[in-house]
């Protein structure tokens, strides 16, 4: 698959990203999907039936369905479904099918993927004269890394322990004003806090906690910088309820004040 494919995309209004309602199901064995259907599961729980076959439906679970699909989907209400659809139209598309991702898919890196999706739903709903361009762009990414996850020899557990790993510290990097608590990392990547602790210094090179504070400090230089804040706007914008205390930090850190690096960025 490659970008060709862009051109080929017909998009409609038909998207969206919704919490299900609890007595939400979905049922087209009636009448047969009309279009193509990238549908992504955020979070909750439950099972798709798709052309006769049973999947389960967890985060990070996503189908791609054709035109002609007859599906049969409900989920847990005490674990509700949160989804992304995009429906979208394909020219030609007996002639593309053997380069499109399958049916259904495990998506393996979630950070990317889920970036792609916001993305082009805020796209879309900002309706600028671009808006159509970027969504064909941005559908185009998504169904390459699809297709692309597919093609790639499964995962050992360990690797899939450092790709978690490693996602994990991206979003750290960019949420750095976000309170991220060992438990909380650890649970996302369904590891004990002990175990999650020593894996990441292992694939990161240092502490969870050196690198929480390592990336709050870089965002803190850029802050003071390039963006005109002063150190009492940077500390309450990153997290830190005690200036003294940010200041101390950002100075054991840098080797300067934040006051000194602000200066330095005004010179220039």
């Amino acid at each position: 698959m490659n970008v060709e494919f862009t051109s080929q995309f017909g998009l409609n209004s038909n998207f969206g990203k919704v919490t299900c309602e609890r007595t939400w199901k979905w049922d087209t064995r009636q009448q047969p999907l009309e279009d193509f259907d990238l549908w992504y599961a955020w979070s909750g729980s439950g099972t798709m039936l798709r052309n006769g076959l049973t999947s389960s439906i967890i985060g990070g679970t996503c189908f791609v369905f054709r035109p002609g699909d007859r599906t049969a989907a409900s989920h847990d209400p005490q674990q509700p479904l949160t989804v992304t659809y995009i429906h979208f139209s394909l020219a030609d598309y007996q002639q593309l099918l053997p380069s499109m991702p399958s049916g259904t898919h495990t998506v393996k890196d979630r950070f990317v993927f889920e970036t792609y999706l916001n993305r082009y739903v805020e796209a879309m709903l900002e309706n600028t004269k671009d808006s159509a361009k970027e969504g064909k762009l941005l559908l185009t990414l998504m169904l390459m890394q699809l297709k692309r996850e597919e093609e790639q020899p499964a995962l050992h557990p360990a690797d899939h322990t450092t790709s978690l790993i490693r996602m994990l510290a991206h979003r750290i990097r960019q949420t750095p004003g976000i309170p991220h608590s060992m438990e909380s990392l650890a649970e996302n990547a369904n590891l004990s806090p002990r175990y999650f602790s020593l894996k990441f210094k292992e694939i990161m090179g240092i502490s969870l906690e050196q690198y929480i504070i390592q990336t709050r400090i870089e965002r803190a230089e850029h802050l003071l910088r390039y963006n005109g804040m002063n150190a009492s706007e940077v500390a309450e914008a990153l997290g830190y309820k005690d200036l003294s205390f940010f200041s101390r930090q950002f100075k054991k850190v840098r080797g300067k004040n934040p006051s000194e690096i602000r200066k330095e960025g005004l010179r220039k």
